[in-house]
Parts: structure tokens; C-alpha cells; sequence
């Protein structure tokens, strides 16, 4: 059983189920009519049902939903973590969670709809958060509609690379609304709602006269697009962001990857801290850097790209880099259509970096 509970001077089932485990009318009327409630082994019950001390209620919240609105599509999921209860997985750019009419079929819905048929798993599909299309990282899904209901405490990190130099930590605390005239762009303003988003630099670097900041987020409110409107506020704007600051040739996206999340899980009631790996500091600044290396080669230059290359392997080094680092996440880059000359370049980096 999922939940269990020893009563001690509750009156019936239903004061249990709702003041113990905070499960809504909703559920309650749908975990009654699937008989998954049981009081000392029987679910021959109803929600009134006097309790006697240490009477044991237990709660089965395993049963079948129609997920027919989600068309299924074989994908390669990369899976953080998964229990009876959670599925976590490190969703890749240029994905959105959710199917759209323009991402019908390829959305990380459509993926894991697919892997649900696979394991004979028939659940709705409930995104715990959410990450725009260009994101990449965390996206944590619910299995049934209490963890989906309980989990709303949970701690997310954020890795960004914002354009400037940024230092030092703090907090921007300004409301963010919808923009006028507009169903995507949000904006700070005082009539929009609390948003608070923690950052701490972590590094700074410059790339061909371009001052760069990694900066490490810490979202206290989740409001739609938060650090990329904070961030660009505060004259920071992320890297590669076309929405609120401009398109970058070093990247093909917004720099931004939701790289941590903890939480305390509804039923254990164990704290969990998931990672996702790659790590995004290594990742995006190594295509950052294969990116500019490929602005300034052509074809016939390839050959001739030594020294270029030798200068790129320094700069990395200097960096902290080493191959042990690297290697796996150009291996991720090489599966992009990032650039044609990727697998050179790739090639070159895995043979020579030290």
C-alpha cells in the first residue's frame, strides 16, 4: 500500500484521509469508487465509516487513467530517477514538456506516454514543473494525482550564462506580468505577481572580447520565464535569449539549464536531490567554445585548424578543464546537428585533449 496510517482518536475514514494526508474531495470520491481505501484489510467501506484506536487505514492510489490524449512516440529518455510514485527525466533543448499543435509528436509528454505502454503503466501524464522548449534539465512527473497534489515544496537550481559581468550573490525580488499585446513575453512590473529568484555568480569568463557570467539560480517563486526576465532586468540578459535579449552565434538557444532539484518525497518522506548530468557549466561552455572555433572555419580550412584548436585545448585548460571532463559531453554534442564539422572537431578534441 501506498499510505497507511494507526488511528488514534479520529473519528472515521474521511477525517483521516483529509486532515492526515491532505487528500482532496476529488480524490477521495475517486479512491472510493476504485475501492482502493481499506480499513484493517477490507475495502468494503465508506468515507463516514466509524474508526476505533489503532484501527490501520491503508490507501492504495494505483489505479488506471485514460492517457489516449497523448499520442505515444518512441524516444531515448534519459531517466534521473523513478519510483512507484515519480519519474524524473533530463529533458533535452528544443523540446517542449507539453504537446502543442505545432509539437504534436515530439513532445517529452509524447515520450513518455510511449514509455508508459512499455511497462503497461496507464496514467495521466503530470508534469510536477515545467521548462520552456529552448530549457534543457529537470522535469519531474507524478505518477497519480496525490504526489501530483502533495509535492509542491521542492527546491529547484538553475544553471545560466548570462551575457556581462556579473558579481557577487543576491536576490531580485520584482513582479512579473504578462506583457500587453502579447500571450508569451512577461515583463517586471508592479501590478504582476511575487517573483523572487536567488543567484550567485560562479564564474566569469570572455570569449573573444565578449565578457560571459555562469551564474547559478535559485528560484523561490515559478513564475513563467522568471530568470530570463530577471536576468534581463537587472541588464543580464542570457545568453542566446532571442525573447529577452538577443540571438547568439555561440549558441543556438538560451544558455539555461535546470541542473538540480530536491525535495522531500509525499511518501517516504525521504529527501531526494537529483542532478542532472551532463554537467551544464561543462556542457555549454564547451559548445560555446566548438562554436566559435566553427564561425571561423571553412571547409578548406579544416586541415589547417591546428593551431586554432591548440588554442581552443588551452583556453579549456586554463579553465579547469580536463579530458575526463570533457570527452562525455562532446560525445552528447556530436549527437547534434549542431554543425557539420562537429565530428572533426570532435574527433580532433578526443584524440588530443590531454
Amino acid at each position: 500500500m501506498d499510505l497507511n496510517y494507526v488511528v488514534k482518536d479520529e473519528i472515521n475514514i474521511r477525517q483521516v484521509l483529509k486532515e492526515h494526508f491532505g487528500i482532496s474531495n476529488r480524490l477521495l470520491l475517486k479512491l472510493k469508487q476504485n475501492k482502493k481505501i481499506y480499513l484493517n484489510g477490507s475495502n468494503n467501506i465508506y468515507l463516514d465509516f466509524p474508526v476505533n484506536e489503532n484501527d490501520l487505514i491503508e490507501v492504495d492510489l494505483n489505479f488506471e487513467e485514460d492517457n489516449s490524449n497523448i499520442v505515444p512516440v518512441k524516444m531515448d529518455l534519459k531517466i534521473l530517477y523513478e519510483d512507484d510514485s515519480l519519474v524524473i527525466i533530463d529533458k533535452p533543448p528544443h523540446m517542449p514538456v507539453h504537446p502543442s499543435l505545432n509539437h504534436y509528436e515530439n513532445s517529452l509528454s509524447n515520450g513518455l506516454k510511449y514509455y508508459y505502454d512499455s511497462i503497461n503503466l496507464h496514467r495521466l501524464i503530470r508534469p510536477i514543473n515545467r521548462l520552456d522548449k529552448d530549457t534543457s534539465g529537470i522535469v519531474v512527473f507524478a505518477k497519480n494525482e496525490y504526489i501530483q497534489s502533495s509535492l509542491k515544496a521542492y527546491t529547484k537550481e538553475y544553471i545560466a550564462i548570462v551575457v556581462g559581468k556579473l558579481e557577487g550573490k543576491g536576490f531580485i525580488n520584482k513582479p512579473i506580468k504578462r506583457k500587453a499585446d502579447s500571450i508569451i513575453e512577461r515583463c517586471v512590473s508592479s501590478r504582476g505577481e511575487k517573483a523572487i529568484t536567488e543567484y550567485e555568480v560562479v564564474k566569469n569568463f570572455n570569449i573573444c572580447g565578449e565578457d560571459l557570467t555562469e551564474v547559478k539560480c535559485i528560484l523561490h517563486t515559478g513564475r513563467t520565464h522568471q530568470i530570463r526576465v530577471h536576468m534581463a532586468y537587472i541588464g543580464h540578459p542570457i545568453l542566446g535569449d532571442s525573447l529577452y535579449g538577443k540571438p547568439s552565434n555561440l549558441i543556438d538557444r538560451q544558455a539555461l539549464h535546470a541542473y538540480r532539484i530536491k525535495f522531500v518525497h509525499p511518501i517516504t518522506k525521504k529527501e531526494i536531490e537529483i542532478v542532472s548530468k551532463p554537467i551544464s557549466r561543462v556542457l555549454f561552455k564547451v559548445i560555446i567554445y566548438l562554436g566559435y572555433v566553427l564561425l571561423h572555419t571553412s571547409c578548406h580550412q579544416i586541415k589547417e585548424m591546428t593551431s586554432s584548436l591548440s588554442l581552443l585545448v588551452s583556453v579549456l585548460l586554463q579553465m579547469g578543464f580536463t579530458r575526463l571532463d570533457v570527452s562525455p559531453h562532446l560525445r552528447w554534442a556530436l549527437t547534434s546537428p549542431f554543425h557539420p564539422y562537429l565530428k572533426t572537431l570532435g574527433g580532433y578534441f578526443l584524440l588530443h585533449f590531454p
